[in-house]
């Protein structure tokens, strides 16, 4: 086996997370932050609790808001042609 090939295993790393729990583990990185542990999540607590960081929840919303209704910025290639071409037919009846 190679020499120091594998990395160096810590027996005490300090694992922090955000509501403030503080537990060490054994782990080859340090320090470890982590956004939920046992003492937050909704399974281990049986509170339900919504954690949105990067406003998932609030897109998925506006998504099912706007089911159905067709935005102009989302048109299909088929949908463009056939909307060109009546913008040109139009233009060539006028004249």
């Amino acid at each position: 086996m190679k020499k120091e090939l594998h990395p160096k295993y810590n027996e005490k790393v300090k694992v922090t997370c955000t509501c403030g729990n503080i537990f060490y583990t054994g782990s080859t990185i340090d320090p470890i932050n982590i956004e939920i542990c046992s003492q937050c999540h909704p399974f281990y607590t049986g509170k339900q609790k919504l954690i949105d960081d990067s406003g998932i929840i609030n897109k998925y919303a506006k998504r099912i808001e706007n089911h159905g209704k067709v935005s102009k910025t989302k048109v299909g290639k088929k949908a463009k042609k056939a909307r060109q071409a009546n913008k040109k037919s139009a233009k060539s009846t006028k004249k």
